[in-house]
């Protein structure tokens, strides 16, 4: 059974057009990518609806995960969430997307990092609009993951 929203705190919306060789907008106009199919544009990469999607729950989750870690006393500020997101056959005879959520949370041990990990899979609004519908792993790294320099 759906989880019923009691009270919007946001809305917003995206447009595409032309499929994986178009493009998507927001209409806020922050997101503004033209598309392309993976792997099929060295030198001139394009986003894809799985690079897109992992973008959105990396960031979902990385709250979900300051949020419970506040109520556990424990400061996740330097944590990171890498959401790697397959794309690929399912068993239905179609297609369907996978994830791994890997999270590190320097400082804090193991045992701990894997609690709060788990309570934020129960908190994300991700991984509630995914429970049940694709297989979302949840693993804990015990090292930073390489990052892409910000902009």
């Amino acid at each position: 059974m759906p989880i019923a929203l009691t009270k919007v705190a946001y809305t917003t919306a995206a447009t595409a057009k032309g499929t994986r060789s178009g493009r998507v907008t927001s209409a806020d106009g922050v997101v503004d990518f033209h598309l392309g199919q993976p792997g099929t544009y060295e030198g001139d990469p394009k986003a894809n609806p799985e690079t897109l999607f992992a973008a959105g729950y990396a960031a979902c989750f990385q709250g979900a995960l300051e949020n419970r870690a506040k109520t556990q006393g424990v400061d996740t500020s330097d944590s990171t969430v890498t959401a790697e997101v397959s794309f690929g056959q399912s068993e239905d005879g179609g297609y369907g997307l996978a994830v791994e959520l890997r999270v590190f949370i320097p400082g804090v041990d193991p045992a701990q990092a894997r609690k709060l990990v788990h309570l934020a899979h129960g908190f994300c609004p991700y991984s509630k609009a995914t429970r049940g519908n694709i297989d979302v792993t949840l693993t804990v790294e015990q090292s930073a993951p390489h990052l892409v320099a910000d902009h």
